[in-house]
């Protein structure tokens, strides 16, 4: 630890992405209290990804120093550590070779969990519509772009036949279904043929009925769902990339953010999520703000976006920490790794299996 402390205050410059170094793993068993407080005054600027190893448990210093905690502990000491019963080695390995494959998306991420800690969710958005901005034009994203450029597109078969379906009767299904009953408003993801991607028209119709919510002091609940097997599959990949450049994509995210619809809406009005199968990315970034989560005993939460070279964008950076803290989120951020509905349960992420 004391190595540690000096390489970090005498030579930052040789750690991150850009000297080689993207990740640094302290060893916290007997770490010295004094050590861990001068390092939690350096690590705010450290460009990489700080993980801290323990066999047990420690509170305190670590939790402001560290990105991802680590414990191999013999019980679950809950957040912010990740438990790894069967030892830390197997969950490290997964982190160091999850940040080697896209370490700049790392590095950003981890900045972006340490500036949003006592932020306003506000704040936490528009920063991380900015560092997305960032990443966008950045060489880990164009390498994921020029990967997919030869595959097909991700709407199916089955896609096309339910547009085609739709339009032989002379209606095409709206992205999202709003219905009124009584006091409540019941909000529904509709593209169960792409898992419920979100696109732009998902993307707008949420922004429509969270804000109707909000204005509406009639509305006292809202309950949201998802058609088909599966709540949301995250961001519709057909529209990655096609966004003119990642100025106007993040002027676009300022005023057409369904994360501060639903803000708004909280704010007034009680938000119910139901979600089963896969709740991914935008999905569970989003999930995160309501008010009282009710998980299938299926369901299973992700954030893949850093194998896009990329960190949430949906709001994820802001909204998941206040459920789970940056810990538990840098986990899942880095690894893409995904996390059952009694995980989730335990974290926090969701309120209720059921």
């Amino acid at each position: 630890m004391p190595d540690a402390c000096d390489l970090v205050g005498s030579s930052p410059e040789d750690l991150g992405p850009l000297a080689g170094r993207p990740l640094l793993a302290l060893d916290l068993d007997g770490a010295d209290p004094a050590d861990l407080a001068r390092l939690a005054s350096l690590v705010a600027a450290l460009p990489c990804v700080v993980v801290g190893v323990g066999g047990d448990a420690r509170p305190g210093a670590a939790v402001d120093v560290c990105d991802v905690l680590l414990s191999g502990g013999a019980t679950d000491p809950g957040p912010p550590w990740r438990w790894c019963p069967e030892g830390v080695d197997a969950a490290l390995a997964e982190l160091v070779a999850a940040v080697e494959r896209s370490p700049g998306a790392a590095t950003v991420l981890v900045q972006l969990l340490r500036l949003g800690r006592g932020r306003s969710l506000d704040e936490g958005l528009t920063a991380e519509s900015l560092a997305y901005a960032t990443l966008q034009g950045g060489p880990e994203h164009r390498a994921w772009l020029a990967d997919r450029s030869g595959r097909s597109p991700r709407r199916s078969a089955s896609a096309s036949a339910s547009a085609s379906a739709s339009a032989s009767v002379g209606r095409v299904a709206e992205p999202v279904g709003v219905e009124r009953d009584g006091a409540t408003l019941r909000v529904t993801l509709r593209r169960p043929e792409v898992r419920n991607a979100v696109d732009t028209g998902v993307r707008d119709g949420l922004v429509a009925a969270f804000g109707l919510a909000a204005a509406d002091d009639t509305i006292t609940r809202v309950v949201w769902t998802g058609e088909g097997p599966d709540f949301c599959s995250g961001g519709d990949l057909d529209e990655f990339g096609t966004t003119p450049d990642p100025t106007t994509a993040h002027l676009v995210r300022s005023t057409r953010s369904p994360a501060r619809a639903l803000a708004r809406c909280t704010a007034t009005t009680r938000v119910e999520a139901r979600v089963q199968g896969a709740c991914i990315g935008a999905g569970v970034e989003l999930v995160a703000l309501a008010h009282h989560v009710v998980a299938d005993p299926g369901a299973r939460f992700r954030l893949p976006e850093l194998a896009m070279g990329l960190v949430p964008g949906a709001g994820g950076t802001a909204t998941i920490p206040r459920r789970i803290g940056p810990q538990l989120t840098a986990w899942m951020a880095l690894t893409g790794a995904f996390v059952d509905a009694p995980t989730a349960r335990a974290w926090g992420l969701a309120d209720e299996i059921g």
